[in-house]
């Protein structure tokens, strides 16, 4: 670790993460579902297979186009457990509150929680609230924990053991809205940037491909802090073999793409909050796009690359002037406090 302190890229889903994680609490916490590294673990309770997810949300401002960090905090925890191919059941909720602290504020929040819960078929059923000095928690921190039913035939889809050469990649919509949107909302920009956050449940819509094409799916993950990049870059590099990405057929709004030029942005690494990354078998492609297109959340759903036979791990991106790229996981955020 450097000088031995965090910094703050060290919660940015990105190289230094994974660093942090692995010789801090990996070191210490070491055992095999741990060391799976998935957004949900499994554990095996009397028969049934249980996905058990936590999350912590410190998102700045706490209200942002599309969303606020109470509706983040249950579509980040309720989105780990469907992309692990559970049906999520219930929350948990803990609040870490800082003295000052306006009530109507945490009222809006705890409204906002609960009608996203609603919508994604789950209920908040225990949780814990703390109180803090003045200036010791930046207003709110929100913890959510969930936990949800794993059948037998979906237990491999977050490890990504069943991936194989030839499977395509699909994404279900535009990535980046949600990190141009807190950009957005954190800094008086020169132009009008009409960008909202995709945040949103994403179980119905998986439940949607499971129910109909749950055979052909070999891996799910959603696509969050680091962005499409880095679910492609830790899915080459989990099952040894290359990715190709086809640069053009990567859907990007055009206000995102904008931003990402005018800032220096890397969009593929840009955080989103209602995007689901998966990998399906090549004969199957189009009865998954046809699943997700039919669902609000997946009208936009595309192919943007494959599994290929090389063995390095790489992702390889098919630039569109016709050049071939390797990318890389960088070490810290574009931008921080993003979730």
């Amino acid at each position: 670790m450097k000088n031995n302190v965090i910094l703050l890229n060290h919660g940015s889903g990105g190289r230094l993460t994974r660093q942090l994680i692995d010789e801090v609490f990996g070191a210490r916490f070491s055992n095999p579902l741990l060391d799976a590294r998935t957004d949900s673990s499994i554990v095996n309770c009397g028969g049934t297979s249980i996905a058990f997810t936590t999350d912590s949300f410190v998102v700045q401002p706490r209200v942002f186009p599309g969303g606020d960090i109470g509706k983040l905090a249950v579509c980040g925890t309720v989105n780990d457990l469907a992309v692990s191919g559970a049906t999520p059941l219930a929350l948990s909720a803990a609040f870490i509150i800082e003295e000052g602290f306006d009530i109507q504020e945490l009222d809006q929040f705890a409204e906002s929680m609960a009608n996203t819960a609603a919508e994604a078929g789950v209920s908040i059923v225990t949780g814990d609230t703390k109180v803090v000095g003045h200036g010791m928690a930046d207003g709110l921190f929100i913890t959510t924990t969930g936990i949800g039913i794993v059948t037998e035939d979906h237990l491999a889809i977050g490890n990504a053991s069943r991936v194989q050469p030839g499977d395509v990649v699909i994404i279900n919509g535009p990535i980046g809205d949600h990190g141009m949107a807190i950009l957005a909302a954190r800094n008086d920009l020169p132009y009008k940037a009409d960008v909202k956050s995709d945040c949103a449940p994403l179980s119905g819509l998986i439940a949607t491909v499971l129910d109909r094409c749950g055979e052909s799916v070999t891996f799910m993950r959603d696509a969050t802090r680091g962005g499409l990049g880095t679910v492609l870059c830790e899915l080459a590099e989990t099952v040894h073999r290359d990715i190709v990405v086809d640069e053009a057929s990567v859907p990007l709004r055009q206000v995102v793409r904008s931003m990402c030029d005018m800032f220096g942005f890397d969009a593929l690494f840009i955080a989103n909050e209602g995007k689901v990354v998966m990998t399906v078998r090549p004969d199957a492609a189009d009865n998954v796009l046809a699943s997700l297109r039919k669902h609000p959340l997946g009208a936009e759903a595309v192919i943007v690359g494959t599994v290929d036979e090389g063995s390095e791990g790489k992702v390889h991106l098919e630039t569109s002037i016709g050049g071939r790229r390797i990318i890389a996981v960088p070490a810290g955020d574009q931008l921080p406090r993003i979730c």
